[in-house]
Order: C-alpha cells, then sequence, then structure tokens
C-alpha cells in the first residue's frame, strides 16, 4: 500500500488558482523531490499535504485514510512531520533542550510537572540518540542561536525525526547554504533515508541536492505538475529544460 496519495488536488485563492489538479504517490521508504521554478506552488503544494491549506478540490490519503479534513496537529499524531524554509527553532534554548521537547511529545509526557527517573532516563537516551544521529554530539550543550545556520538546520531536522514520523516533509533544507553545509545536510538526508528507510518527500532548488538524492522528481509548473519521472528522465525532458533547468539552444 502507497504511503501517501495525492489525488487531483486544486487550491483556489479567489481567482487564482495556486495548484491545479496536482496528484502525487509515495511509496514507503522512497525520497521523492518537487522542484519548479518561483511561484510554481511548491510551497502550497506542501501546506496541502500537512494540512494547512485545505484543497479546494481533491483528496489526500495517508497510510490507508483521508485525512483531506484533518488538521496539521492530526497529521503530525499519525506519522507526519514537516519541516520550513525558515528553520523553526528555539535559539534561546541548547540543542539538546530543542531535541527533549519534541522527544517529550512523543512519549506523551508534555503535560507533566515532573518526570519519574525511568521516564527522564528514557526521554534522555532518546535525545542521545538525536544527537548523534544528527552529529550534533559536540555541540549539544549550546545554545541554537550561536550555531550556523546549517547546524540549526540540522537540529531542526532532529526536531521532526523525533516524533518518529513515516513521512518527512522538508520545504528547502538547504537554503542559503555554502557548499559545506549543503553537503552536510545532504549527507544527513541521505542517512536518514536509506539507513533508517524514512519517506521523505522535499523541495529543494539546488539540482546538486536533487538528483543525488531523489529517487523520482515531480517538476510544477504555474500550479500544474509539467513531468514526473526518475533524475535521469527530467533531466533529459525537453520541456523541464525549457521551462526550468535552463537550456540553451
Amino acid at each position: 500500500m502507497s504511503l501517501l496519495q495525492v489525488r487531483n488536488v486544486t487550491r483556489n485563492f479567489g481567482s487564482l488558482v495556486a495548484v491545479n489538479d496536482v496528484s502525487m504517490t509515495v511509496e514507503p521508504g522512497e525520497l521523492r523531490a518537487v522542484i519548479g521554478p518561483n511561484g510554481a506552488g511548491k510551497t502550497t503544494f506542501f501546506n496541502l499535504i500537512s494540512g494547512f491549506f485545505p484543497p479546494s478540490a481533491g483528496t489526500i490519503v495517508f497510510d490507508g485514510k483521508d485525512i483531506t479534513s484533518w488538521s496539521p496537529q492530526q497529521r503530525v499524531e499519525h506519522g507526519m512531520a514537516r519541516t520550513f524554509q525558515i528553520t523553526e527553532i528555539f535559539p534561546e534554548l541548547t540543542v539538546r533542550e530543542n531535541l527533549r521537547v519534541p522527544v517529550e511529545v512523543a512519549s506523551g509526557l508534555r503535560l507533566r510537572p515532573w518526570l519519574g527517573r525511568s521516564d527522564d532516563a528514557r526521554i534522555g537516551a532518546r535525545v542521545e540518540e538525536l544527537l548523534k544521529m544528527g552529529g550534533l554530539s559536540e555541540k549539544a550543550d549550546r545554545l541554537v542561536g550561536e550555531l550556523s545556520h546549517g547546524d540549526q538546520r540540522a537540529t531542526e531536522i532532529m526536531m521532526s525525526i523525533a516524533l518518529r514520523p513515516r513521512l518527512l516533509l522538508l520545504d528547502e533544507p538547504t537554503a542559503g547554504m555554502g557548499d559545506q553545509e549543503t553537503y552536510d545536510i545532504s549527507r544527513l538526508i541521505r542517512r536518514l533515508h536509506r539507513d533508517d528507510k524514512l519517506s521523505i518527500v522535499l523541495i529543494e532548488h539546488d539540482m546538486r541536492v536533487i538528483f543525488n538524492l531523489a529517487d523520482r522528481i515531480m517538476v510544477l509548473a504555474e500550479g500544474a505538475m509539467l513531468a514526473e519521472g526518475t533524475p535521469d528522465e527530467i533531466a533529459r525532458n525537453e520541456r523541464v529544460q525549457a521551462a526550468y533547468l535552463g537550456k540553451t539552444d
């Protein structure tokens, strides 16, 4: 059974059609990329999947359940997590403290005024696991606001992983990064995908990242799907080259 099925979704904002009759299927363990020029409808499409906007038409099925009318919180509770173009972290807290918040949420302990010794040990062990997984152990006790953009992004991604999602949505994970930070975040995404078998859908502007990571790519243009296929198929597609990848005659 497919993990995610987006079926003919449309989203109108008054007379503006931001997403027009777009469908996408994500299989368990797949890494799917969504690309397109500015204004193509990529972030709106993510907002539809994650529940921030309801579709004007179409349905969204996740893990066999119709979630079209579900809230973002319900989708998170059912196994969907998302990062945003602007990094969402608590800059005044340490990396360890940032990770502890979603770990407690995922453990059902967020409303407890205190934790017993066994619960505290279990939470601490999970935080240490996430720190190691994200390559953040040496920076665990530093304030996140003092870290580089790449380390802040890695912290945000691991905060999403703390929720134990089956589907992770990454919106421009390498935006604003230099080559080394881009490489480090790409390596983290690859590790989560290949080693932990996590299903991932990402929007990304850096074609080096896309063609090195994605199993399949969907191209949006003016709110509609222009093409879909493997990285090789997309690279050879003349319509994509003309509309987005900058083909020259």
